[in-house]
């Protein structure tokens, strides 16, 4: 193989690598928000959406270039390959776990929630039930961090759709894909203003219509127009100052006493995180680039997925008396060691191995394992509510 030939993958290899650092500084930030340390971890969640949107739009506009369409069908079976399995462990190890050594209430919660968890629909859900984000002092709800995958699976159904209307529209596909993602962001954060309650913006939080501007904004980075205009973005000292105002974004903001976020804050922190995402793509061999591709940090990334899934279940079915630094090494340890065992045991081998999981009996699977999660739900006996008699009061 020639030197010509080498350079596409080698930049592709070092592309890749930053954006897992990426991801890896993401779930770093939100162990740190759960376990009582950084205000504005939870940030880590809008980092984590650019990046999808990012990387979701860029593997449609590819394959539109390539075979002129997007299959549907092709592209929601890799998404299901991709998440449901460690998504499915995970519910079913945490749900027999909370079963046998939770509190009534917390079994209570989690048989309900399971599933709109199933279903992609636990942010609508968690709404509708008035379970703020923010209020850490009801029962804790061990499946509460999944709004954010929720949000995600309903822009993997929607988004491609919409990509392949556009592409039976005509001509300009590229020019189309970022003004229409552009108008819907800025729709998304109209919504936010207009609908956020102040004291409880769990609303605009976690609704989907109101969160989708982060998703977009990676969108829209992933098009050609915008590679084009981040060319004349890429000094150096342009990845600094985004890395700085995330920085302190992540360290002062402080969710529900923050106002500001929602009010157009959320807003300039996807943007932010959008632009660096694509700076780092088009320039993989940057000092920046090359920070984040640090191994331990893009190790991080990889396993980030898992990692999401399983740190708050290990958080809230610790004893209460671990708190501190204790608590969070303990917290850190557990969780990457089950998103360990499920990336590699789990994830990459269905992923990218099992020809059971293509074609017809990947359909017959993906029925079994939904079937399955149904009838678990169904078959643990749920706790009796509390029920308090006031016969012989007054």
């Amino acid at each position: 193989m020639t030197h010509a030939q080498e350079a596409p993958t080698v930049a592709l290899r070092t592309r890749s690598s930053a954006l897992d650092g990426l991801r890896g500084i993401a779930i770093l930030g939100v162990l740190l928000f759960h376990t009582g340390h950084l205000p504005g971890g939870f940030l880590g969640v809008d980092l984590f959406f650019a990046l999808s949107g990012y990387l979701i739009t860029e593997l449609l506009l590819r394959e539109i270039d390539a075979t002129g369409t997007v299959s549907l069908v092709g592209f929601w079976g890799r998404r299901i390959r991709r998440l449901l399995p460690a998504l499915a462990t995970m519910l079913v190890g945490t749900t027999v776990l909370v079963w046998l050594v939770a509190s009534p209430d917390v079994v209570r919660t989690t048989l309900a929630d399971g599933p709109w968890v199933q279903l992609n629909l636990v942010n609508w859900h968690l709404l509708a039930e008035s379970a703020g984000y923010w209020d850490r002092f009801g029962a804790a709800r061990v499946f509460e961090h999944l709004w954010s995958i929720a949000v995600e699976e309903q822009f993997y159904l929607v988004w491609p759709v919409i990509l392949l209307v556009i592409v039976r529209c005509g001509r300009n596909l590229d020019r189309r894909v970022a003004t229409i993602a552009l108008l819907a962001s800025v729709v998304s954060l109209a919504l936010m203003i207009a609908l956020v309650i102040p004291g409880d913006p769990s609303r605009v939080y976690t609704g989907t219509d109101t969160r989708a501007f982060s998703l977009l904004l990676g969108a829209v980075v992933a098009t050609r127009s915008a590679r084009t205009l981040l060319a004349k973005l890429a000094a150096p000292w342009v990845g600094a100052v985004l890395v700085s105002l995330i920085g302190v974004l992540w360290w002062f903001a402080d969710g529900v006493n923050s106002r500001w976020l929602f009010t157009g804050g959320l807003f300039a922190h996807s943007l932010a995180a959008a632009v660096l995402i694509g700076l780092c793509a088009r320039a993989p061999h940057t000092v920046l680039a090359k920070i984040l591709a640090w191994q331990p940090l893009r190790w991080l990334g990889l396993i980030s997925y898992s990692l999401y899934l399983w740190h708050w279940p290990v958080s809230a079915l610790l004893p209460a008396q671990w708190s501190g630094w204790p608590r969070t090494l303990l917290v850190c340890t557990l969780s990457i060691g089950l998103a360990a065992l499920s990336k590699y045991l789990v994830e990459d081998p269905i992923r990218f191995r099992a020809k059971w999981a293509r074609g017809r009996s990947g359909v017959f699977a993906f029925t079994a394992v939904m079937a399955g999660l149904a009838v678990l739900w169904l078959v643990l006996p749920a706790p009796a509510p509390i029920t308090v008699d006031i016969s012989g009061l007054g």
